[in-house]
């Protein structure tokens, strides 16, 4: 089943979130084909939690810490999450990464703690321009992956992996589903049977494309989630698909 993700990164208050949710459940009730997952500020998990409680909604976090409890101002722990309701934890964003110095053996740390309390990483990778241009692509994610999963090739069943390239991110410049799926595939053989979704300047009108990919499983979507029509219009091209395919 695909997996259609909103990160809603530093976005709504509580009530716009109250707001949203309001809206985007009636759109999305009949939705059976795809899974759909909510990833909303700190601030707003627990009442979105509590709206969707009952759903064929999903709720996520944008980020974790890697230690249970303790000294760790402004943190939030994958215990805290889990007593929310939380099932997925976004993991390694590349906004993570280059503004607030995250390395590979944080996001490692982070993994760990995520699957220790039974919740669902999903690994974000993904190369700067600069890599894209020395041809380094695969390097970079080969990489990435290697250093936030080692030791962890039992667990792999149990973590999905984001690929977003860094030069697509909120720029409206997304890559083309052809190297969507030339890099998805790269992941898969290298990791084996995950689960990799795209994100990357996804909207209504290139989200058909990208999923009609053979090794797209799905989508992280970042701006385009944040009005709730627009995201269910994502959500019915993953149900579209999925009706194409079943219809041969």
């Amino acid at each position: 089943m695909k997996l259609i993700a909103a990160n809603w990164k530093m976005n709504k208050t509580q009530r716009e979130a109250e707001e949203y949710v309001s809206k985007f459940l009636p759109l999305v009730k009949d939705v059976t084909k795809t899974e759909i997952l909510l990833c909303p500020p700190f601030t707003s998990l627990c009442k979105v939690s509590q709206m969707l409680e009952g759903s064929n909604v999903k709720l996520g976090a944008q980020n974790c810490h890697s230690e249970k409890k303790g000294a760790f101002t402004g943190e939030i722990s994958t215990v805290m999450l889990k007593d929310l309701g939380v099932e997925y934890v976004i993991v390694g964003h590349s906004e993570r990464r280059w503004i607030f110095g995250e390395s590979d053996e944080i996001i490692h740390k982070k993994i760990v703690a995520c699957l220790e309390e039974g919740l669902r990483p999903i690994l974000c990778v993904g190369e700067r321009w600069e890599d894209r241009e020395a041809g380094m692509t695969f390097k970079v994610i080969e990489t990435q992956i290697k250093l936030a999963l080692s030791g962890l090739d039992a667990f792999v069943s149990k973590i999905d992996i984001a690929y977003e390239p860094v030069w697509a991110i909120g720029t409206g410049n997304p890559a083309t589903p052809e190297d969507a799926q030339l890099v998805h595939r790269f992941i898969k053989d290298l990791v084996g049977p995950v689960r990799v979704l795209y994100g990357g300047s996804v909207n209504t009108s290139n989200a058909g494309d990208f999923l009609r990919m053979p090794d797209v499983d799905g989508l992280l979507v970042g701006t385009a989630s944040l009005d709730p029509e627009s995201f269910f219009q994502i959500i019915q091209a993953s149900e579209n698909h999925h009706q194409q395919e079943e219809g041969g």
